[in-house]
């Protein structure tokens, strides 16, 4: 792609996170060192807050009591109730109001993808201001938090990922990591380490911030009044169709494939650039959630804009950000070399690559 000539190209000498390599000497498990990279690379970036913190211990002694968000708890199951009924109802809506919440689903899935993600929690990439603030607008259209607050969420994901201090801890099982871990009081650790994530960047945003300010009605017209007035305006259907096609079902639809991200692809796939993790590569959460199945890579080089090596293959996100460099709205694309990804799998893969 055009844009592509504005990348940042990772120099072959730098690598990730201290390598989690496992040599038995005496009896014990010894990490072995590689080039500080994670001081040289975030001093770029900007940020440290999405580097894996290996000093971090989880504190000894019986687990907190799980106490229930009822809230929640009601507003979900509702939630999905009514998106299984809105199946019911997609035989009689129009093929435009179907093809009207298609759009809405990609529009707010690249909130998430290319705004939440890989631009305001990683910095991956740069966007002006036009830029920063449609996908703040389309942000708000997929309702999964403000921008500040996933962007905090997700870099203690990474800093403390599969630990008590992740917000959703994969080790606790699927369904924790999907969904269950909005249905709970966070962990004392997810509120305490999450506190002490720098965050300057996003504070210093002020779309960010102006988006926190008016996000709960911004969410009520760009997630639900929007999405369902479209329809019944412009081409008649009927308001139950309407809303429970283009805003319910849609909306249900993105949050599952975002979760998928946090649940599925921890657990299902391979892991050919570290193999000392539990992200996986999962061709099916790639595509469903817009590209961010290349999970291992990710957790492996989380400043990468494409979150993956293969550029723009399964990987609609990232299709999208090179249009916005070929058109002067996104620059500065972080890309790793290819070097240092072969160098890495051979170090530290589980020898998939070989194989395709």
């Amino acid at each position: 792609m055009p844009g592509l000539s504005s990348q940042e190209q990772l120099s072959p000498e730098f690598t990730t996170t201290t390598a989690f390599g496992h040599e038995t000497q005496n009896g014990s498990i010894v990490k072995e060192k590689t080039h500080p990279i994670y001081d040289d690379l975030a001093s770029g970036r900007g940020m440290t807050d999405d580097i894996f913190d290996e000093t971090y211990r989880e504190k000894e002694g019986p687990k907190p009591v799980t106490v229930y968000v009822w809230r929640n708890i009601i507003l979900m199951s509702l939630l999905h109730f009514f998106a299984l009924y809105a199946l019911l109802l997609i035989p009689s809506t129009k093929p435009l109001t179907l093809l009207w919440a298609f759009l809405c689903f990609i529009l707010s899935g690249l909130g998430i993808t290319a705004g939440a993600h890989r631009l305001w929690s990683h910095r991956s990439y740069k966007a002006t201001l036009p830029l920063r603030i449609f996908l703040a607008v389309v942000n708000s259209m997929a309702f999964q938090n403000d921008i500040y607050e996933w962007a905090r969420d997700h870099r203690a994901h990474h800093k403390f990922s599969e630990t008590d201090a992740d917000p959703h801890n994969a080790s606790r099982g699927f369904f924790f990591s999907h969904i269950g871990w909005l249905l709970v009081r966070k962990h004392p650790d997810v509120i305490e380490k999450g506190q002490k994530l720098t965050l300057a960047d996003l504070k210093a945003d002020k779309v960010v911030m102006f988006q926190r300010k008016f996000y709960k009605p911004a969410v009520v017209i760009m997630c639900f009044l929007i999405p369902s007035l479209v329809p019944w305006y412009y081409w008649g259907e009927s308001y139950h169709n309407s809303f429970l096609i283009a805003a319910i079902l849609r909306y249900t639809v993105i949050l599952n494939a975002t979760w998928l991200v946090n649940s599925a692809a921890h657990m299902y796939g391979n892991r050919p650039y570290d193999r000392h993790i539990n992200p996986r590569q999962n061709h099916f959460v790639a595509f469903g959630a817009l590209g961010e199945g290349f999970h291992n890579y990710h957790h492996t080089f989380p400043y990468d804009y494409a979150t993956s090596e293969f550029g723009t293959r399964w990987n609609f996100t990232t299709v999208f950000i090179d249009c916005m460099c070929y058109l002067g709205l996104a620059s500065d694309c972080k890309k790793v070399s290819k070097e240092l990804i072969l160098a890495r799998k051979i170090r530290t893969g589980d020898g998939s690559h070989k194989t395709g």
